[in-house]
């Protein structure tokens, strides 16, 4: 059994804390809008790895400082560097950003992202990458990489975002690399709820709170099934929700929420 715990986190590149089983990211590079560096993009892709084996951590918001999310790769510390480099530092390089997104997808609790102001190139891809998304009325997002002389198809774009937004949408923006405004971001679907600049924080960790007081191992059974069911059949993804259905049957959770119904008593889930 793994033994990393709350205090084994202690990440240099961006903030973190934790409070009531909700661990909250913070890209804190306000001044030139939270872009991401060669060591960010590995600390995160190394922080979400470890959170697999963190029971503590229920529920997870990931936001940027000073008004805006995340800009994207920064342009010396990153794109400039990427110009030198060899095509096997490159995808060196590409396959690290794609792990990044791989971690996300197979870390067990549910990833909320709270975003404000600039949400573009990577910034966006976190974004789009998270389980849920919170926006504020101020912000926009954008898969900027046509924009910068690359193909829209980065980091898993041309698979999840066309899910979320549809096909046609998410053409038109990994083309043209066009911002997405707030309004279009929640009629589109990509967020879930849109608010004020100084009510989107407060929104995401309302919903990381509700989430991680629910049944946090069944949570973790959707998670899991929202993403492999991408690749399966109809019949096959039926059968594999009456296996994971029936797994959740044999939780405590489950009893205690038939208890608690019995009594008519809001239940206490444990997570077990």
């Amino acid at each position: 059994m793994n033994s990393l715990k709350i205090n084994d986190i202690k990440p240099t590149h961006f903030s973190w804390s934790y409070e009531q089983n909700i661990a909250t990211i913070t890209l804190n590079r306000p001044e030139r809008k939270n872009p991401l560096t060669f060591e960010s993009y590995a600390e995160l892709r190394d922080l979400f790895h470890k959170l697999q084996w963190i029971d503590e951590v229920k529920s997870i918001v990931i936001t940027g400082e000073g008004g805006n999310f995340c800009s994207g790769g920064d342009v010396h510390e990153i794109i400039g560097p990427l110009t030198k480099m060899t095509m096997s530092e490159l995808l060196t390089f590409t396959r690290m950003t794609g792990d990044l997104v791989k971690a996300m997808r197979k870390c067990p609790q549910p990833i909320i992202a709270a975003i404000d102001g600039i949400c573009a190139g990577a910034g966006a891809i976190l974004a789009m990458a998270s389980d849920l998304r919170y926006g504020s009325h101020e912000s926009s997002v954008g898969f900027l990489f046509a924009r910068v002389g690359l193909a829209g198809c980065d980091m898993g774009a041309c698979s999840i975002l066309p899910r979320i937004i549809g096909q046609g949408r998410a053409a038109e923006l990994l083309y043209t690399g066009r911002m997405m405004t707030s309004e279009e971001c929640i009629n589109w679907g990509f967020y879930n709820d849109i608010t004020g600049s100084d009510k989107v924080l407060e929104i995401a960790l309302s919903q990381a709170k509700q989430l991680a007081s629910g049944p946090n191992f069944a949570h973790s059974m959707t998670k899991r099934m929202l993403h492999q069911e991408w690749s399966m059949g109809i019949d096959e993804a039926i059968e594999s929700e009456a296996q994971a259905q029936a797994i959740c049957m044999q939780t405590s959770d489950f009893e205690r929420a038939y208890h608690a119904f019995v009594k008519k008593e809001k239940p206490s889930f444990k997570g077990d």
